[in-house]
């Protein structure tokens, strides 16, 4: 099976709950893949589902609900897709799509959370450079992911890291729209997106290789940092989407 440091590997039960990884000849081997592999997002999803749906009905304006749209399905598709790589026994074909689709998921759901602040919050040509800005990011993140499935790890990283923190350069405009117990919502999340995605490139810590190893680590900082930046578009759609 194809995992995420791009390796081609085979995945077969040991019998005790754990899978015994295979990597193709004159390749490094992962010894066993952590038992918990998975299961965060595969857990997260239908909640993610859920309060998705809540989001958009909830949404006092056209423009509020489209924002919404935008965000819960982006967010629909990370955890998704996630969870459907990650739990799934696929032959090497379709792991290796699904990782692609996995990868190009987190420049999705970057895009889909600037959507509600830049779009219901920012006006003129600011709205437009930074929805400009992080959907042709995303855009451009997605074919990268697709058509260069082993690329290097630090150089995806990087870029997930930067197209996320595009907001720095508009500080100002974002607190004046949001409020600073918003904004501190959108930052730690931010911040916890960020160290995720640092144990992920650097691949530790690494507490249980056998349980919950790095890449558990990352998943639940991602559900977490998501619980905070989703606090923050709610207020935004039910607030600001109404004035």
């Amino acid at each position: 099976m194809i995992t995420p440091n791009g390796g081609d590997d085979h995945r077969y039960p040991d019998g005790k709950g754990s899978e015994v990884i295979m990597r193709v000849p004159g390749k490094p081997a992962q010894a066993v893949k952590p038992k918990l592999r998975g299961w965060l997002h595969l857990g997260t999803f239908p909640l993610v589902l859920v309060a998705g749906m809540l989001l958009v009905a909830l949404g006092p304006t056209p423009a509020a609900r489209l924002c919404a749209a935008v965000y819960a399905l982006t967010s629909a598709a990370l955890f998704g897709v996630s969870a459907t790589y990650h739990r799934g026994r696929w032959s090497p074909r379709v792991a290796d799509w699904l990782r692609r689709f996995d990868h190009a998921s987190i420049y999705l759901i970057i895009a889909g959370t600037y959507t509600p602040f830049a779009y219901l919050i920012l006006e003129g040509a600011t709205r437009a450079v930074v929805l400009s800005v992080v959907w042709g990011g995303a855009a451009a993140g997605v074919l990268f992911r697709v058509l260069w499935v082993r690329a290097p790890r630090w150089l995806y990283t990087a870029l997930y890291l930067g197209l996320g923190w595009v907001a720095a350069f508009f500080v100002p405009q974002f607190l004046e729209g949001t409020g600073p117990l918003v904004a501190a919502l959108v930052i730690l999340g931010g911040v916890l997106y960020s160290v995720g995605g640092l144990v992920y490139g650097l691949r530790k810590p690494d507490p249980s290789p056998r349980w919950f190893g790095f890449h558990e680590v990352f998943h639940a900082l991602t559900i977490a940092a998501y619980v905070l930046q989703y606090i923050a578009v709610s207020v935004v759609v039910y607030r600001t989407g109404a004035l």
